[in-house]
């Protein structure tokens, strides 16, 4: 090989560009989770007409709920409240049954987690109890319980949205369990729902 073959063949060599194939895969792994924390952020942020609730007759909805802190009580506007101030301690909402009304405060941090809270009023007729204990306990992120003061036999709440409902067995129930559980709108959903206030 002649001098100036090799000069160019040592010419090509030093002057050969590697792809720097790390460095696109750490820019696309970025970008991925770039894109699926925008489209996260964009479907919590849609409108409840967006989710279940929206198809199920009879939702009261209530937006623009307080959420601050406080060991005081705090004066609802709904009996159950859909929402608003709440304490720093949440019901536990892990498929639990109470027997005894819950403190209002407690229950809505729980909704606030995306719990589901069923009430009904003391005397819920035929085996109306027995039929919505066994979907509590069936179901992560819901709890039960009395509610004396209630305008309707049972009432299902989730944060900013109610069901009133004349029976227990209305095909309505499993509806809203199925689009507010964690649901759309719900501000912290998933987080716990346990290991805090277990009594009523």
């Amino acid at each position: 090989m002649s001098k100036s073959a090799r000069n160019r063949a040592q010419r090509n060599v030093l002057t050969k560009r590697e792809i720097p194939w790390g460095s696109i895969a750490f820019f696309t792994v970025v970008g991925v989770i770039a894109v699926g924390a925008i489209s996260f952020a964009f479907a919590q942020s849609r409108p409840s007409s967006a989710d279940g609730t929206a198809a199920i007759s009879g939702v009261i909805e209530k937006p623009g709920l307080g959420r601050d802190h406080t060991t005081g009580p705090v004066k609802y506007e709904t009996n159950p409240p859909m929402g608003g101030d709440h304490d720093p301690m949440w019901q536990n909402c892990d498929a639990r049954v109470y027997d005894r009304p819950l403190r209002n405060e407690n229950a809505v941090h729980s909704l606030e987690h995306g719990a589901v809270w069923i009430t009904y009023r003391p005397g819920l007729a035929g085996d109306g109890l027995n039929r919505l204990t066994a979907k509590v306990k069936a179901t992560d992120y819901t709890m039960i319980s009395p509610n004396p003061g209630q305008d309707a036999p049972v009432v299902l709440t989730a944060w900013g949205k109610q069901l009133k409902l004349q029976d227990a067995g209305d095909a309505r129930v499993d509806a809203f369990l199925r689009a507010n559980v964690k649901g759309p709108g719900t501000p912290e959903p998933g987080a716990a729902c346990g290991g805090a206030k277990d009594t009523a």
